[in-house]
């Protein structure tokens, strides 16, 4: 199977739909409505399942896009790609799906997430 990038033509929408709020002078976040195409790039790594990145509280999670035991398993997109993948990969779903086809989309996310951020993927990285 071929990775291939897939960048959201509503990314504008998905990005205002995490906008925080302004409350008595602070900023307040809160989870925006979370649905099937709230994702800001994705990476098919399955007919049924993808690897995504989507705005979270200020900066982009990666994760899958279906999750069958924790509906809120991901982690920034600047974190080492293997220790995104340990923590994501409970929701990897089919056991037919190679685990090297997801870190291989994971690293596809972090590089456009890295270019659309303007942060450096050595130095800005997060242990």
């Amino acid at each position: 199977m071929q990775l291939q990038l897939e960048i959201n033509q509503n990314a504008e929408g998905v990005e205002r739909a995490n906008n925080g709020a302004i409350l008595a002078g602070g900023a307040i976040m809160v989870t925006p409505p979370v649905g099937e195409n709230y994702w800001l790039m994705r990476v098919r790594v399955s007919p049924d399942q993808a690897i995504i990145g989507f705005p979270k509280f200020g900066t982009i999670g990666i994760g899958f896009a279906k999750e069958d035991f924790d509906w809120n398993t991901n982690l920034p997109y600047r974190c080492d790609t293997d220790v995104i993948w340990n923590h994501i990969k409970k929701n990897k779903g089919s056991k037919t799906i190679p685990k090297s086809r997801c870190v291989e989309a994971i690293r596809l996310i972090q590089a456009e997430a890295h270019r659309i951020r303007g942060t450096d993927s050595v130095k800005d990285k997060i242990p």
